[in-house]
């Protein structure tokens, strides 16, 4: 793990410990942009805003820059009120990317933030294995019936225990090693 992985991973921690976490709007983009300003800030001179250019990984392009602000408009009025609901917005601001970098730590926690508003749960990140949850979020834009699933599977009600987010906090930054 790089110097800026693990200052990020430290920042994280220090969004739950200090009760930040608190303060950070669910399922909003501005909600979505504190924590990313959180967790990048000093670290990325991008920290908080959205990117201006196009970007992919592999051979998949994410949201063009071009109808980024329009996209994002859309789906932070996307409804929250299931599971399934929930998972959908998960899966758009994904494909969306909306940062230049840290968008899969700062969609976890995002996400989180969400089940817990809306379901009294949160994901418990060390039940979901990262080969299965990398290749589901791959093909979660044509189908995400296999995120839902491998996700659903790992709810827990342990919405506000330090373990379970700084272990979750642990998971999501071993998703973002590259091999």
């Amino acid at each position: 793990m790089g110097k800026t992985d693990e200052l990020s991973k430290q920042k994280a921690y220090r969004l739950f410990d200090s009760g930040d976490i608190n303060k950070m709007e669910a399922g909003t983009l501005k909600g979505l942009r504190q924590i990313h300003k959180y967790l990048f800030d000093g670290l990325y001179d991008f920290a908080g805003r959205v990117r201006t250019k196009n970007i992919s990984k592999g051979s998949f392009r994410f949201a063009s820059s071009l109808y980024l602000k329009e996209s994002l408009d859309k789906i932070e009025k996307m409804p929250e009120a299931s599971f399934d609901d929930i998972i959908k917005k998960y899966v758009e601001i994904n494909i969306a990317h909306p940062f230049m970098e840290g968008n899969g730590r700062s969609g976890r926690i995002w996400l989180d933030l969400i089940l817990k508003k809306n379901l009294k749960k949160c994901v418990d990140w060390q039940c979901v294995d990262k080969t299965a949850y990398l290749q589901a979020m791959e093909r979660s834009p044509v189908n995400d019936l296999e995120i839902k699933t491998l996700l659903q599977n790992a709810l827990t009600d342990k919405i506000n225990e330090r373990e379970t987010f700084i272990k979750g906090i642990e998971q999501s930054y071993y998703y973002e090693e590259h091999e």
